[in-house]
């Protein structure tokens, strides 16, 4: 496991037992390697599949990740058959499906919310938790203008720009956030932003 896919201040000690995910196998001076991460934004997908049956059997599909390892992940799902809950069905009972997912990742917030083929809800509730009042859509630039509440804007943005930032890379669009009754905006996020999550489609 290079250095690069270790989780930043996790230590590992010789017969601890920890998940990773399989990144390659190739040749190496010395025979076979194989190269495993703890980093990998796939791996919380494997994670979830594990512990969620609705996922595992396809019921539920986690439609984006984005994700800072050791610090925060925000993951997108989405029900393939109606009067299923997504976010419900990941989250468990009283919590447990997705304690026990932060607790393989060594206490790694989870943000779990709903994707929505409408930019405008996805893209507030992928600001969460900090409550949107409306969202204005740049369709050319791809970006948006999200107002919130003037005691919302630390929560929008989040600790060092962490909540947008990932905000960004889960959905794909920029996102410029406006505090409400403020005269000024503060723009978060970046036009070339990419999708950070991998698409799961039906078979």
């Amino acid at each position: 496991m290079p250095f690069s896919e270790q989780i930043p201040r996790e230590h590992y000690v010789p017969g601890a037992r920890i998940k990773v995910y399989l990144v390659a196998v190739q040749a190496s001076v010395r025979g076979p390697e194989v190269v495993v991460s703890r980093t990998h934004p796939e791996i919380v997908r494997q994670l979830f599949a594990q512990e969620v049956p609705e996922i595992a059997s396809g019921v539920v599909l986690i439609r984006a990740i984005a994700r800072e390892a050791g610090s925060r992940t925000k993951i997108a799902v989405a029900a393939s058959e109606q009067n299923v809950d997504p976010i419900g069905s990941c989250v468990g009972q009283r919590g447990m499906r997705v304690q026990t997912v932060i607790s393989q990742l060594g206490g790694e917030k989870m943000d779990i919310i709903e994707w929505s083929d409408d930019a405008k809800r996805f893209i507030a509730a992928a600001l969460s938790p900090a409550k949107v009042i409306s969202v204005t859509l740049d369709e050319a630039a791809r970006a948006a203008s999200v107002e919130v509440a003037e005691d919302q804007l630390s929560l929008a943005i989040g600790r060092g720009g962490q909540n947008v930032r990932l905000a960004v890379k889960l959905t794909g669009w920029r996102i410029d956030i406006v505090g409400s009754g403020l005269p000024t905006e503060a723009t978060v996020g970046s036009a070339e932003a990419t999708l950070a999550g991998l698409e799961v489609k039906p078979e």
